[in-house]
Parts: structure tokens; sequence; C-alpha cells
């Protein structure tokens, strides 16, 4: 369970909860007993994309605008 700890205890104490943090543990920040905000450790960064990495993996139909049967066009009319 994570340490829930007040404002005036954050502003004070905030190298110390950072230390925790950075150990793995989830600290929350509460405002007259109510949660705010949440520290919890810097996951890695994702990986970069690439621009057209999904290419020839992708086939689009040459009617995928075609208008939609009068059948499905009922559906969405009820």
């Amino acid at each position: 369970m994570a340490l829930q700890v007040n404002i005036h205890e954050a502003k004070t104490h905030l190298s110390r909860l950072l230390a925790r943090v950075r150990e793995g543990e989830e600290i929350i920040i509460a405002k007259a007993g109510k949660p705010i905000a949440r520290l919890v450790p810097v996951g890695e960064r994702p990986v970069q994309r690439l621009p057209g990495s999904a290419k020839g993996k992708v086939a689009i139909a040459p009617d995928f605008d075609a208008p939609l049967p009068e059948s499905a066009l009922a559906e969405f009319e009820r």
C-alpha cells in the first residue's frame, strides 16, 4: 500500500520522499486527507516510433469508402 502524506509534509521532506520513490515505493500526496497526486518512479522511455514501419503490413480495400448497404444503414436508424 502506498504511503500518504499531506502537502506540507511533502514539501518539507521532498528529498526523502523522492529517495523512497526511487526505491520503487509509491507516495500519495493529499490535501485535507483527499489524494490529489501520486509520486511514482519514472519508467523506461518508450522506444521511439519510426514512421512508415508498418509499410506493406496494412491493406485497404479499394471500396473502403463506398456507401453502406441499405440493410446496414437501417441498423443505425433504429
